[in-house]
């Protein structure tokens, strides 16, 4: 009952069964009142980093992934804007309308920008308008994974699927079998060399990109417990490569890095999260359910240092950036943490809203989106 229990409270996500609706809330489990958040010191600004540019578009109720490629920004908000937008100056390259309200995005490749609507549409836009439209049989809270001239989907059936990125035609669909709940929630596409690699029930998962053939499978947590929920152990979007070195989580179970060249698990670390990694040749990073960022050692999976600084803040992933790691919070704060031992460097504000993406940097600038659609860029001074 107590990892049910923190399954609902420390995440605050939905879970639904693929084709169904959520599950209803809990409030009888675990009271009616949240944790305090972690009151903050004042502010050390030990490092200097400034405000460039502010960009908005609409509200963001989706697993939002924030695309990077060429200098640009792809970002996408639930009611069907889809921005493509300059990362050193915040100006529209173009800006688009899908044409329906949107269930997950964006994923891009610096030119093709996909995205899906809650109709359970595959939409990829191009120079600022809608390219192609594609149905599927199941819904996705995962954003396009666009490569190589195709645009590749992780649907709630576990499907993985691939469609020409030109005409939208479908190539090749790959389903694999799973516990029956899935998280509403990003999971995880990335490629490693001439692999896709996929988040597939608590494994990762290297398919041949142009076939779906399986080339090997890495289990990074096993399903255990006594129902659907104590079950799920999805594996999240956001990883940390460094070449064939691949690092990600398991919902709510572990963590763990994956030789991707072989399929070989290379270690794993039980861990009480919900979001992505982020990382260097020497560290992974990540935020746990309540608050704590930890860093584990890439190479055995150790703790390096834990920092509770930020306890109940409901923070996003980590970008590890210079000699920092950042993470934004619930109430629109971006802070800055030693990536050597946690301590707080520095933090800046947005708008109020929750920051609802892993930051990311494209060239030298950092960025964040936030709940209300604000898009946020920072340079160092």
């Amino acid at each position: 009952m107590a990892r049910t229990a923190s399954v609902f409270c420390a995440l605050a996500l939905a879970l639904g069964l693929a084709g169904c609706g959520a599950l209803p809330s809990m409030p009888s489990i675990f009271g009616s009142e949240k944790p305090k958040p972690a009151e903050l010191p004042p502010n050390a600004a030990l490092i200097a980093v400034k405000p460039a540019w502010t960009a908005r578009v609409g509200e963001v109720n989706l697993p939002l992934s924030v695309a990077v490629s060429g200098g640009a920004i792809a970002v996408a908000s639930s009611d069907g804007t889809v921005a493509l937008i300059d990362a050193a100056t915040g100006r529209d390259r173009w800006r688009a309308a899908a044409g329906a309200p949107l269930a997950a995005g964006a994923g891009s490749d610096g030119k093709l920008v996909a995205v899906v609507s809650r109709a359970n549409e595959l939409v990829a836009l191009s120079a600022g308008k809608p390219l192609w439209r594609q149905k599927m049989p199941a819904g996705s809270y995962t954003a396009p994974f666009v490569a190589g001239g195709r645009v590749f989907t992780l649907t709630a059936d576990r499907a993985v699927t691939a469609f020409d990125g030109q005409t939208g035609y479908k190539l090749w669909t790959q389903q694999r079998p799973g516990e029956p709940l899935v998280l509403r929630h990003a999971g995880l596409m990335l490629a490693v060399g001439d692999t896709l690699v996929v988040g597939l029930s608590g494994r990762l998962v290297g398919l041949n990109p142009l076939t779906g053939s399986v080339r090997w499978e890495a289990p990074l947590a096993t399903p255990r417990g006594i129902n659907d929920v104590e079950r799920l152990v999805d594996l999240v979007g956001g990883a940390s490569r460094v070449g064939d070195s691949v690092c990600a989580r398991a919902f709510q179970a572990t963590v763990g890095c994956v030789n991707a060249a072989r399929g070989a698990v290379l270690w794993t670390k039980p861990a009480n999260g919900a979001e992505g990694l982020h990382g260097d040749d020497r560290m992974v990073f990540g935020t746990e359910a309540d608050g704590k960022v930890v860093a584990w050692r890439r190479d055995t999976g150790e703790r390096a240092w834990v920092s509770d600084k930020l306890l109940h803040r409901e923070l996003t992933g980590p970008l590890a950036l210079g000699r920092s790691v950042v993470v934004g919070d619930g109430t629109g704060l971006v802070h800055f943490m030693s990536r050597e031992d946690g301590a707080m460097l520095n933090r800046l504000a947005t708008d109020g809203s929750p920051v609802v993406a892993a930051p990311v940097v494209a060239g030298n600038t950092l960025v964040v989106v936030t709940r209300s659609g604000g898009v946020y860029g920072f340079v160092p001074e």
